[in-house]
């Protein structure tokens, strides 16, 4: 399926781009892992795992629908501040619960950490998903004072990415808090997924594409923002990563490009687990 408006862009040839002709093997990870298809239930159990000894305040509401939740998980003493982690599925998959063991990194160093769950394709359009993250990150906010990092993963790295674009829904004063932002392996121009099957799920077209690509918009100015991939990804999740970074910096933005070495779509966010490792570092400082 090849969607009309859209070029063929893909991976490195060693002069260029090749351009894609499978669109759904392009950002399809699960295939292209060794053991992709093992990965989610992993998650599911160290997530589970560690909300078992966690400090936690459980199913805050942040919006009226079921999916409006978030957890907070608090550290020892008073938090250095919020880091919020916005979860990955292509829009489509997952919520919170998945993801809980990813805090102990940030706990560890002593600041407090928000995981929202958001409404999902097709029942949410990416724009109302955009809406309700914003409104998560303001009630996280509210519950815990300092500086705010930000991060989030695949379809989260887009998620987080647009609460900096000029057009982003976060209130004045939640912006302000917001020092740091990391995009890992983050979806950052839309139009190109019109071209896969997922399409059914996001139904995307080109107007909705083009306003929810945070790679089109101006970045507010004075954050810190990094792209950070895997350096065993999909050339197509490489290409979406560098390019944020490179159309940001051009715009004036302070965004900093890293590839992690040895590590691939699955693994590259396992390092927030881990208050020592250089993605938890980058995101604390």
């Amino acid at each position: 399926m090849t969607h009309p408006d859209i070029p063929g862009i893909g991976g490195r040839d060693g002069f260029g781009w090749k351009p894609v002709t499978d669109w759904d093997a392009a950002y399809s990870n699960t295939g292209a892992i060794p053991g992709g298809m093992d990965y989610p239930a992993r998650w599911v159990a160290q997530a589970a795992a560690f909300r078992a000894s966690a400090r936690m305040e459980a199913d805050i509401a942040y919006g009226d629908t079921p999916r409006e939740r978030l957890d907070l998980f608090l550290p020892e003493g008073r938090p250095k501040g919020l880091a919020i982690i916005v979860h990955g599925g292509f829009w489509l998959a997952f919520d919170k619960s998945v993801w809980s063991h990813l805090a102990a990194g940030p706990l560890a160093r002593g600041w407090a950490v928000a995981m929202p769950s958001y409404t999902l394709a097709p029942e949410a359009r990416i724009s109302r998903i955009t809406a309700e993250v914003g409104r998560a990150i303001a009630c996280s906010a509210a519950r815990v004072e300092g500086p705010i990092r930000l991060t989030g993963h695949s379809a989260g790295g887009h998620l987080v990415s647009r609460m900096v674009c000029e057009d982003g829904p976060l209130p004045e004063d939640v912006l302000a808090r917001l020092e740091r932002v990391i995009s890992v392996s983050g979806l950052h121009d839309l139009r190109p997924l019109m071209n896969c099957e997922m399409n059914t799920g996001l139904k995307l077209d080109l107007a909705e594409a083009t306003a929810e690509s945070a790679a089109l918009h101006r970045p507010v100015p004075g954050k810190q923002i990094t792209a950070w991939v895997g350096g065993d990804e999909l050339p197509e999740f490489l290409r979406q990563n560098d390019l944020l970074a490179s159309v940001w910096t051009g715009l004036g933005a302070a965004v900093t490009c890293h590839h992690e070495p040895g590590r691939h779509h699955f693994d590259v966010i396992a390092d927030l687990t881990d208050a020592d490792a250089p993605l938890t570092r980058a995101l604390l400082g």
